[in-house]
């Protein structure tokens, strides 16, 4: 007798999958299921490890929806990461005469060439102070998926 088992999941899998993470409230953060599937694989960055995690398992037609505390998505808020900056720095890492208001996002550079970004929360004629907290931190998080195919 033939084994008829059906593929599940497991890590580098290629899949076609529809997914959506929303906030807590339902407001799509990203979705595919109004629009095209995506084709991925897995462990290759094209997912958050921590969502990949959750597709782990889940055999060919699989649908679930999970919630995930702050803690398994993009962490809490760090208060440490409310930062000050001077305005020279700002300076460095602006286009020449760039005007920024609350809220804008600013890219700097990083020690060993990386870059990371920050939410501008408030500016001064000495300096400025950053988020620089994921946008989705604190948040718990609604992820929810749909398997077409597994390769």
């Amino acid at each position: 007798m033939e084994n008829l088992t059906q593929p599940v999941v497991g890590p580098g899998a290629y899949l076609t999958l529809h997914y959506r993470l929303a906030s807590q409230d339902g407001n799509d953060i990203v979705t595919t299921f109004n629009g095209n599937p995506a084709t991925l694989q897995l462990g290759t960055g094209q997912l958050a490890p921590f969502l990949e995690e959750r597709l782990i398992g889940l055999s060919d037609g699989a649908e679930r929806s999970f919630s995930l505390a702050p803690s398994e998505a993009f962490g809490e808020r760090n208060p440490e990461l409310l930062q000050r900056v001077s305005r020279s720095t700002l300076a460095e890492n602006s286009q020449l005469g760039e005007e920024y208001k609350v809220g804008d996002v600013v890219e700097f550079a990083a020690p060993g060439g990386g870059r990371f970004a920050g939410v501008l929360l408030e500016i001064n004629a000495d300096d400025a102070l950053f988020d620089f907290n994921h946008p989705l931190a604190g948040q718990t998080l609604r992820f929810d998926v749909r398997i077409i195919g597994i390769l």
